[in-house]
């Protein structure tokens, strides 16, 4: 957002705010975008998982956050559960999406499991039914980052854009920052 302010200005726009505060128990605000955009020469496959890493400004050290990574040189760290559950994602498809293109694959219901360890990712997702989120160009999709999450790499030569905004419903610890927020 801070590099695209047309992003930002999206991420901001009254229609996705007021769809989300229908959403959300409290008011939720952009912290984070990302643009993925899978091509024939750009082309990744991405592994069952839970998104459960936050971006911040700075690391401080607090009971509750971590482990610590650094991200295109911002820090990043895993938060107590309570800030995940309370966060929500809009992925906003620029292009169809289907089976051929790297659809985004989910397990219906198991944002609700809490955070899960390799092993009860595995017996999660062999215990429970995949849906294929297939979308049309325009489609916003909303999802909660403990939703166990796949996609496999595109089959076809077509592009697969899609805007990526994080939002959550509360600030940090003190001292800490979400890295794309104006505190």
């Amino acid at each position: 957002m801070a590099r695209v302010p047309r992003v930002a200005r999206l991420a901001q726009s009254s229609k996705l705010l007021e769809l989300l505060n229908r959403l959300c128990e409290k008011n939720p605000f952009p912290i984070r975008s990302i643009f993925f955009d899978k091509t024939p020469e750009v082309n990744w496959l991405v592994p069952w998982h839970q998104d459960l890493t936050i971006a911040v400004k700075r690391r401080i050290e607090r009971e509750g956050y971590g482990p610590w990574s650094i991200k295109e040189g911002i820090p990043h760290v895993q938060p107590p559960l309570e800030i995940l559950e309370s966060m929500l994602t809009v992925r906003l498809h620029l292009d169809d999406c289907d089976e051929t293109n790297g659809v985004l694959r989910v397990i219906p219901g198991s944002h609700r499991l809490g955070r899960l360890s390799t092993a009860q990712i595995a017996e999660t997702r062999y215990q429970h039914e995949e849906v294929s989120c297939c979308v049309k160009a325009g489609d916003a999709l909303l999802m909660r980052p403990l939703l166990l999450h796949a996609s496999s790499a595109a089959l076809s030569p077509h592009h697969r854009r899609v805007i990526h905004l994080e939002y959550a419903t509360c600030n940090l610890m003190k001292g800490l920052e979400w890295a794309n927020r104006d505190n």
